[in-house]
């Protein structure tokens, strides 16, 4: 496993036109610069037809100057454009356009259009809050203003007034819906861009997790587990198998066809694997290593029982598999050896930083491995821990003790028969294998759609062979 970022390929090869476009800013400074001088035009068109007062002409050079000096100010001040800071500035103007209301004496056009403009942009920056608030804003700065000018109401406006207010709302509108529209176009592009990418990530960690077992590939990718390079001791089940018979095979068939051989015999292997929740360690050659405990634990005891059962449907299998290698004109009887050892390990990420493998290491990892070294074809060696916890479920055979490198004393060592329930009268499968006939049979997993057409076919060879 390795902790650096990955990216598909198709990612990494995307032109400019393929990635997500960046989503452009609301235009605050541009769209402050064309209202304030929409306001301007207004008041200096209602001073020059005599509409407003001749004194409040300073008011044109002061709405034409403060969204700059404004822009600076909080470029300084407030250096990150966060939409808090954007709603807090937006109550600044509508303490100013309140204000700016009671000057012209709330004239119905100019107002109107006014409290078109900062509405609009209230809507935009901060939606229905940030909209009442500005309506809060603009009532303050009206009522302020009331005593310092006093209170007057025009309903009269003239003509060239209502024109000018009406063109500076409409290019205001205009200029605004067209930012947003380009703001929800690249919004789009960008969503679009992103699922994409997720197909593509999603495709890429379906990749990988062929190269991890399920259950740790399932662990780094819900975030349950970091990849970092640390390690703990757990108590895990550690189980090792290979081919008796593999190395003569190999001389015997061609390499296209050995690999074809290995990789269905692996294929078949991991299902069962897995089907137990077995962590699948390696493989090596003709070897798998599989441990139980880790990174998910159902606890010593069940953890052990489901690699020893994993281990007896593996050695049943193997008639099947025999069978279906000797109609492919393979000679050579393969038969499958297995070891097993139940104690502490030490379980994690073990490499550099850069390139990590997750594994375990440990005195029991060295006896699974001894046992499978050690069993017979078909045999299955455990070590007193794993028996002395399968024990009442699953009958096993002493086999004396050996001695292993890193252990003090002599290790007991036991074969495993096969679960208890399954010997004897009672027992659920019946097998058989000789030349030209075999038979596996498990009368517990059979579909009820199925026994009568296994009956027939049972029948069928029975009155042959009588024949014959």
């Amino acid at each position: 496993m390795m902790n650096a970022p990955l990216m598909p390929a198709g990612i990494a090869s995307m032109d400019r036109k393929q990635r997500p476009a960046a989503i452009p800013p609301m235009p605050d400074y541009h769209a402050r610069v064309l209202g304030y001088m929409s306001g301007a035009a207004m008041i200096l068109t209602g001073v020059v037809t005599g509409h407003f007062a001749a004194e409040l002409i300073w008011l044109v050079p002061l709405a034409l100057l403060w969204p700059h000096m404004l822009y600076f100010i909080s470029r300084a001040i407030l250096p990150r454009r966060t939409p808090e800071v954007r709603q807090r500035i937006l109550l600044l103007d509508g303490l100013i356009i309140g204000s700016l209301i009671v000057h012209l004496q709330l004239s119905v056009i100019p107002s109107l259009m006014l409290l078109l403009m900062i509405n609009f942009s209230c809507i935009i920056v901060g939606g229905l809050r940030a909209l009442w608030m500005c309506w809060i804003a603009i009532l303050a700065g009206a009522a302020l203003t009331v005593p310092l000018v006093g209170f007057h109401f025009t309903t009269e406006t003239p003509l060239a007034v209502t024109t000018v207010g009406g063109i500076a709302a409409i290019v205001y509108v205009c200029v605004m819906a067209f930012y947003t529209y380009q703001q929800a176009r690249a919004l789009v592009l960008a969503k679009s861009q992103i699922q994409y990418q997720r197909e593509q990530s999603i495709a890429l960690s379906h990749k990988l997790a062929k190269y991890l077992s399920p259950q740790v590939w399932q662990s780094i990718f819900t975030g349950e587990r970091d990849v970092r390079l640390e390690t703990q001791r757990k108590k895990l089940a550690v189980f090792f198998s290979d081919i008796r018979g593999f190395t003569e095979l190999s001389e015997e068939m061609e390499p296209e066809g050995l690999t074809d051989l290995l990789n269905t015999y692996f294929t078949e292997m991991s299902q069962i694997a897995l089907k137990y929740g077995g962590t699948i360690d390696k493989f090596v050659g003709d070897s798998i290593m599989i441990f139980f405990g880790d990174p998910t634990s159902r606890g010593p005891k069940r953890d052990t029982l489901a690699c020893v059962a994993m281990a007896i449907e593996m050695r049943k299998h193997m008639t099947v598999l025999r069978q279906k290698w000797k109609s492919q004109g393979i000679r050579t009887p393969l038969e499958i050896r297995m070891g097993m050892s139940t104690g502490f390990c030490t379980v994690g990420n073990f490499g550099a930083d850069n390139r990590m493998d997750y594994t375990i290491i440990g005195k029991e990892v060295n006896l699974a491995s001894r046992l499978e070294e050690l069993a017979n074809p078909s045999e299955i060696l455990v070590s007193y821990e794993t028996f002395s916890l399968i024990k009442d479920k699953i009958l096993c055979r002493d086999k004396g003790e050996i001695t292993v490198k890193g252990f003090a004393r002599p290790v007991p060592i036991y074969e495993v028969i096969d679960f208890r329930q399954d010997l004897g009268d009672q027992r659920s499968f019946l097998e058989h294998e000789g030349d030209g006939f075999a038979m596996y049979l498990d009368s517990e997993k059979v579909n009820p759609g199925e026994k009568q057409k296994i009956i027939e076919a049972l029948d069928a060879a029975a009155r042959r062979l009588r024949d014959e």
